[in-house]
């Protein structure tokens, strides 16, 4: 049986020797988040924080920062939820639809939240001020809640089953909120609550909003899973937890959660937008500050023994990395049964998930053309860009099951290699302008606008892929490019001239690197060219190339080829396909850590230090 608590969860770490104890003072303004990052990437335990610097609440992170400790958390639940997901029931509908019972096993009526009338979260308040006032990188505008509940309720059907639980941003101090009153709150535009905060607004109502710390680790892990609308989060959470999710109901309230450590009371103030952020993101860069809706605090309560879990957001991986790929595990199969065709689908961690996403589907050509050309690859294609998250999806590679059964969608690098075999620049390029786009995503003209590039391969191999530089390649080095390397078979990274607007607000720089060539050169044996500001970064790793070419560019504006053409619209190249991945002036800047915490923390590894062995 799962967790009730954070409590029982750190006690059964700390039994198997999968928690460690810091005891000196360590301050939760940048160098909790310093000492996190460093753990994580360690493969390292969590981390119990017991003397926080200013505040009187302990801290832990790292608490599912490998995936080993993530499947022995909920190692009794796992293989039961899979097969609830495979079933493709929603258990809510248990109690509209008794006859689905027949299809699902007894322990799927732990999908109902339990309703109780108190539990330990009410035992004490306290403010916003005297919680944990965790910030993560230099340039944040303030203290953010980096694992909250985000929970709210239909308006138009409140209770239980017509909630949402979501992780959305919270900032609890810096910038203009009124200290301990306000707080920010920071979502998407797809996500589920912006329904609920919608519907709020047109009966002229304020959103009632509780925002849950702790508590079951399965609440946790729910409230980051991409659900349908109609699916609850708290169903999730039970079947993961192992039990039903005991949730206060008092009348003309939003429900609490009763094991939570914290919980912050509020609603949405009607028609109340101040600036949020700037956040270091999990693009690897600062999203910047905007107008988001604001938090009214009524109450904050927390359990006696309240411990604050946090974690840290930035460039890839980090321990959210974790999270997606547990959700993938568990909803990988949902997609290919939702949508026909597709056989598997991987948004890329390394390139910040959603700027890049892989997928296979499957060709049904007609047995009579030849060459084989993607035709249904493309109807795929374009139902995923219309599925869930995915929708945020920048760049999409999808190539065809029949090429190669064993193709394995998790290996980045055959992957590439297999489409780059295959692609046709002069057919297989589609783009999308003046589309939604991730939020945190500035590479496009403004916030929530950009394009993005559907990439599909089918058919037997057009070329054999260069996997070292040839001679013959001549750059235009008067033009500023030189100091060319080859990351993957048939990719090569070219360092560039810094990106330098005209009057017009363009460069023209890698147009004219572009139209030096002519599709007789040696360099279109390198199918894709990646213009960069650092080729040797960009080339040192896979992970590097991946986030440098797909978190600096937008497809309709920083796509160019050799030899480009447009016939009826469809634009195309004869040559290599060139994309622009440089820094542009518009961009926020990457996150990056303070020398002086740096420092301080790794003075924590040396012998006789809290950290030694572990860093």
């Amino acid at each position: 049986m799962g967790y009730r608590n954070t409590g029982e969860l750190l006690a059964d770490l700390r039994r198997i020797g999968q928690l460690v104890i810091i005891h000196e003072p360590v301050d939760a303004d940048l160098e909790a988040a310093a000492i996190q990052r460093r753990v994580f990437a360690a493969g390292g335990p969590a981390i119990l924080f017991a003397n926080v610097k200013n505040c009187r609440f302990p801290m832990v992170s790292n608490l599912f920062g490998t995936m080993e400790r993530l499947r022995y958390i909920f190692r009794d639940t796992l293989d039961q939820l899979a097969r609830i997901v495979q079933l493709g029931v929603d258990p809510t509908d248990l109690l509209r639809r008794p006859r689905l019972l027949f299809k699902v096993p007894w322990w799927a009526w732990r999908a109902f939240p339990r309703p109780v009338r108190s539990g330990p979260v009410l035992a004490c308040e306290t403010t916003i001020r005297q919680l944990p006032q965790l910030r993560s990188w230099p340039k944040d505008g303030g203290a953010f809640i980096t694992l909250p509940q985000v929970y709210t309720e239909n308006p138009d059907r409140p209770g239980l089953l017509h909630s949402n639980l979501g992780m959305y941003r919270i900032q609890i101090s810096g910038g203009r909120y009124l200290p301990d009153q306000q707080i920010g709150l920071h979502y998407q535009l797809h996500r589920d609550i912006a329904r609920h905060h919608a519907r709020a607004m047109e009966l002229g109502r304020p959103l009632a909003v509780n925002i849950f710390v702790g508590g079951p680790p399965a609440m946790t892990v729910a409230a980051t899973m991409p659900l349908p609308p109609h699916l609850s989060e708290l169903s999730f959470a039970g079947l993961l937890a192992g039990f039903r999710i005991p949730m206060i109901v008092r009348r003309n309230q939003l429900a609490i959660s009763a094991e939570a450590d914290f919980c912050i009371v509020g609603h949405v103030e009607p028609g109340l937008l101040l600036p949020e952020g700037p956040f270091g993101d999990h693009l690897g860069y600062y999203s910047l500050q905007h107008d988001f809706p604001v938090i009214r605090v009524e109450k904050v309560y927390h359990r006696r023994d309240a411990v604050w879990p946090f974690t840290v957001v930035g460039r890839p991986p980090q321990e959210d990395s974790m999270f997606a790929k547990l959700i993938h595990e568990i909803v990988g199969p949902v997609v290919p049964r939702a949508i026909p065709g597709v056989k598997a689908v991987h948004a890329v961690d390394a390139a910040g998930v959603h700027p890049l996403c892989l997928a296979i589907g499957t060709e049904k050509y007609l047995p009579y053309e030849d060459p084989r050309r993607p035709r249904q690859l493309l109807t795929q294609a374009y139902a995923l860009l219309g599925y869930g998250q995915i929708s945020l999806t920048k760049y999409l590679f999808i190539a065809a099951e029949e090429d190669n059964p064993h193709l394995d969608i998790n290996n980045v690098a055959e992957f590439f290699r297999h489409v780059l075999e295959r692609v046709d620049w002069r057919r297989d390029l589609h783009f999308f302008t003046c589309t939604n786009m991730d939020t945190l995503d500035y590479t496009g003209p403004r916030l929530h606008e950009g394009s993005k590039l559907v990439v599909v391969a089918a058919g037997p191999p057009r070329r054999t892929l260069p996997v070292a530089l040839d001679a013959r390649i001549v750059l235009p080095v008067n033009l500023g490019f030189h100091n060319p390397r080859v990351v993957l078979p048939g990719i090569l990274v070219v360092q560039g001239p810094p990106y330098h607007p005209d009057s017009s607000g363009v460069d023209h720089a890698v147009a004219r690197f572009a139209n030096s060539f002519k599709k007789s050169d040696p360099i279109n044996a390198f199918p894709l060219v990646v213009i960069v500001d650092d080729s040797d970064f960009a080339a040192r790793t896979l992970d590097n190339f991946l986030w440098v070419t797909f978190t600096r560019s937008n497809p309709a504006s920083d796509t160019y080829g050799i030899e480009t053409f447009s016939h009826a619209k469809h634009w195309g190249c004869h040559g290599s396909l060139v994309i622009d991945a440089r820094m542009k002036p518009s961009y926020p800047p990457p996150v990056e850590e303070d020398p002086e915490v740096i420092r301080r923390v790794e003075a924590l590894a040396a012998p006789g230090r809290p950290l030694h062995g572990i860093l």
